[in-house]
């Protein structure tokens, strides 16, 4: 078949957003995302909530991209779905409509690394967004992540740095909990942080050798600092707190591009791409964008809405593997562990 007229539909369903996208020869025509906003009472995602919402979701979810995409779904030439990593229920929802959908409609079937798909975001195409070249260093960061992969192409990548611990989301959201701030927290403390001075208060970085990443120890060192800040003064967090979220963001932002630095030291590649809910964080982009006029960086970003969890990166991967004819079983199945 030639790639003029293939139209892939990608769900994805790992965590707690429900989402459908149709995307035409590389150019998505709808991406829709159901949010749900249940786990904000909780501080995070409540596994057994986060499934039952997707199954109330998915199918309204598909309808809609479908409806958006201006197509009908005999039009479609195969599915593409998440099948890892995430969370075991969640995924299983995306999993078993996909594998309905695709059957019963009597077209291929195509499975979906969710950490790849982050990544390969950067070749949807989308105007005055530019692709990397091959090779180049992605960096993925979320809520459960936190990743540097040295990417060869499209489905050869090699991670080179991971976190040992906490992702950078949860570096976020763990440290917006001590502050007294809701879930999640990312968003809130980056407002925050470009009104306070980064640097006044320090921070110790965490000592983790090579490429790998450490956050454990920064979220009870900020924990320390306020228990004893708020002793002496009750009200210390509530007069500080953009002084406080700068000097963390600052933190974990010099964190990340300290790794990023070696990163491109030790391979020689000096082009890098970002991926990931968090790197929706503005101090972060703005810190990539400065590291190529100080370090001789090209750096690439994908647009907002393909950052945080969504279909368009999961069809865009299923575009890409339909090409290369790379088709799943019926008998496949999801996995909470899946690895790049």
């Amino acid at each position: 078949m030639t790639s003029q007229n293939i139209y892939i539909l990608g769900i994805e369903s790992s965590c707690d957003d429900t989402a459908a996208s149709v995307i035409h020869n590389g150019r998505i025509l709808s991406n829709v995302v159901a949010n749900q906003k249940i786990h904000e009472e909780y501080g995070g995602v409540v596994p057994e909530l986060a499934s039952r919402a997707h199954q109330q979701n998915i199918v309204p979810v598909v309808h809609q991209a479908l409806e958006k995409a201006g197509i009908k779904k005999e039009q479609l030439n195969a599915v593409a779905f998440t099948r890892g990593p995430g969370l075991m229920g969640s995924l299983l929802v995306g999993a078993s409509f996909a594998k309905s959908f695709a059957y019963g409609l009597n077209i291929p079937l195509i499975d979906v690394n969710h950490m790849q798909a982050h990544i390969l975001a950067h070749f949807i195409d989308e105007e005055g967004f530019e692709k990397p070249e091959f090779p180049f260093l992605a960096m993925t960061i979320s809520g459960g992540h936190t990743q540097i992969v040295k990417v060869n192409h499209y489905f050869d990548m090699d991670v080179i740095g991971e976190t040992i611990d906490d992702a950078v989301g949860e570096a976020y959201d763990k440290s917006g909990k001590i502050l007294g701030l809701g879930y999640p927290a990312g968003p809130e403390i980056d407002k925050r942080a470009q009104l306070g001075n980064p640097k006044a208060f320090k921070f110790t970085k965490p000592k983790v050798e090579g490429l790998n990443f450490s956050f454990s120890g920064l979220k009870t060192a900020i924990l320390y600092f306020i228990q004893r800040e708020v002793k002496e003064n009750s009200d210390f967090v509530k007069e500080n707190l953009n002084d406080i979220c700068a000097s963390i963001q600052y933190t974990i932002i010099g964190i990340l591009i300290d790794k990023l630095k070696v990163a491109t030291k030790q391979t020689g590649i000096k082009q890098i791409a970002i991926g990931g809910g968090v790197s929706a964080n503005s101090g972060i982009r703005k810190a990539l964008k400065d590291g190529e006029q100080k370090f001789g960086w090209k750096t690439y970003v994908p647009k907002f809405e393909f950052t945080t969890d969504n279909a368009a990166m999961i069809a865009i991967v299923g575009y890409l593997k339909f090409l290369e004819e790379d088709f799943a079983q019926q008998d496949v199945t999801a996995s909470a562990r899946l690895k790049i």
